[in-house]
């Protein structure tokens, strides 16, 4: 298998990853939470996130990656910011693997990550991405779901997401709840997902 491009700056992506053979890569609640800590460390020093969803065994991220992140001591090289993915994921196995007795990747190799380079594409993956617990049959209504920016770039409280892009990408709030209304078909998914079994 071809490795796939390493991660551009200046450059809007869907960043996607499941566990080894399908497997679980969150088993309760504290997992979610630590992996969103982990990615505070690693990932928001080089990358802009619009929206996430965490699903039991499977993430979905819309991200932009920094022209010039804080923390460089030189300009972001590409194979930079697909490292410090690399560190967050063998971070978050590390202690998997130690909490639960387990050995051996707990995600697949290499991550998926899909350019997204125009309007459509980006209203369109930030519902998919959002609509996926709901895809999953891990609850009735994709808003019912805790780990999710849905509801959080709806919100007014304090977030590290790009709320105030996302909604004016959207034209507000009310445009940005009504598209999510109209379900991201698994046809119109292929220009941002490659493999959509996860």
């Amino acid at each position: 298998m071809t490795s796939p491009s390493p991660l551009q700056p200046n450059t809007y992506y869907h960043v996607y990853n499941c566990g080894t053979n399908r497997e679980n890569i969150f088993f309760e609640e504290r997992n979610y939470r630590h992996f969103l800590r982990l990615y505070a460390y690693h990932i928001e020093p080089v990358a802009d996130t619009y929206a996430y969803c965490l699903l039991r065994n499977h993430f979905h991220l819309l991200i932009k990656v920094k022209e010039d992140p804080k923390g460089f001591q030189k300009p972001l090289g590409s194979r930079s910011a697909s490292q410090k993915f690399s560190d967050l994921f063998n971070s978050y196995a590390k202690a998997i693997n130690k909490a639960y007795g387990r050995t051996g990747s707990l995600f697949q190799h290499p991550f998926g990550r899909i350019p997204i380079t125009n309007d459509r594409q980006f209203w369109s993956v930030v519902a998919y991405i959002h609509q996926n617990p709901q895809k999953h049959h891990f609850v009735e209504d994709f808003r019912e779901w805790t780990w999710s920016s849905y509801a959080a770039l709806l919100s007014e409280r304090p977030t590290h997401l790009k709320r105030t892009e996302v909604l004016e990408w959207f034209s507000g709030r009310e445009r940005y709840a009504q598209l999510h209304t109209q379900w991201v078909s698994g046809a119109e998914s292929k220009a941002f997902v490659q493999d959509d079994e996860e």
